[in-house]
């Protein structure tokens, strides 16, 4: 399985708005050139950001790549599933779709189920199961030499790198065209909320939308001042019960907090706080932002190449 990016990050992540706080060497065919006429030319006017089902779909693209890449240099490797859309849902500030409460709390079943997948995982098992020095060759092959890296300084400070190589950043370099360049305007796009979010929740619009909904949740008999509080005192609570306990007691919570969020606006407001906050912020990043659509863009339709061939 593929090991996360090494990170080093001189700030601590702000709390999420409206997404979750929910991507060596060896011989086999060069599958970073690109095929002749997979070049995709998009203009400005056309640029955009993905919906979630495009973003699967890459994801999707990048396990088949990857396979293709390790199975050249001698290895096994089992695409694994891409996150639901659902699941990305996770972690919101302010949930206020009772539905999506009522099915899943706040989440619970997607933790445990990708606990359960991370321990099943014959991309885990297989590599556990090598010599030792097959294992040094597969993360080689896999995710490159950490002593090699592309290394990116946030916005917020602090920095992020990747490896140079390895069948990751061969297969974001068939996709997006240049793996270096897309990790860049990547974490760079990606890496602003510890800006943007600290202004979303001092702003007196929010901080009003919050105690609607407190006053609400009070009402209901779940007297919580804001959501951090509630998502503290819900790890509290939690911490000892076994998991039908604690997915009980998350369904009924979270249906109460979505009820109340949808009554008093607070998800709606937070999400169109963000939104208004993000774009004044990307101007800043115009370069990257742009950068950052157009590669993803270029990821999708090669992609869709990908999976009519």
């Amino acid at each position: 399985m593929r090991r996360k990016v090494s990170i080093s990050v001189a700030v601590a992540a702000a709390a999420c708005i409206t997404a979750g706080c929910g991507s060596g060497t060896g011989g086999g065919t060069n599958s970073t050139e690109r095929p002749k006429g997979e070049t995709v030319a998009i203009s400005d006017s056309k640029l955009r950001d993905l919906t979630v089902p495009e973003e699967r779909e890459i994801e999707k693209a990048e396990q088949i790549l990857v396979k293709a890449c390790m199975e050249n240099r001698g290895f096994k490797y089992w695409v694994e599933p891409v996150t639901s859309a659902d699941a990305r849902r996770v972690g919101r500030y302010a949930n206020d779709d009772v539905a999506w409460a009522k099915k899943y709390g706040y989440g619970r079943p997607f933790d445990e189920a990708a606990e359960k997948a991370r321990g099943e995982s014959p991309n885990v098992r297989y590599p556990n199961s090598l010599p030792q020095q097959d294992r040094i060759r597969y993360s080689l092959a896999l995710d490159g030499d950490y002593d090699d890296v592309v290394r990116v300084e946030l916005p917020a400070g602090g920095t992020v790198e990747t490896p140079r190589k390895g069948c990751w950043a061969e297969t974001r370099t068939r996709l997006y065209g240049d793996a270096e360049k897309w990790f860049k305007a990547k974490k760079t796009v990606t890496s602003l909320t510890p800006i943007y979010v600290p202004e979303i929740l001092a702003a007196d619009r929010l901080k009003k939308a919050v105690a609607a909904w407190s006053s609400c949740m009070e009402e209901a008999g779940r007297p919580f001042s804001s959501p951090e509080e509630l998502g503290a005192k819900r790890d509290a609570a939690t911490a000892h019960m076994n998991s039908r306990e604690a997915r009980e007691f998350d369904i009924a919570l979270a249906v109460t907090d979505a009820g109340c969020s949808s009554r008093t606006s607070l998800g709606r407001i937070a999400r169109d706080m963000e939104t208004q906050y993000r774009s004044k912020l990307l101007k800043k990043y115009a370069t990257e932002n742009s950068a950052y659509q157009r590669m993803r863009l270029t990821a999708l339709a090669r992609a869709r190449d990908l999976k009519n061939r």
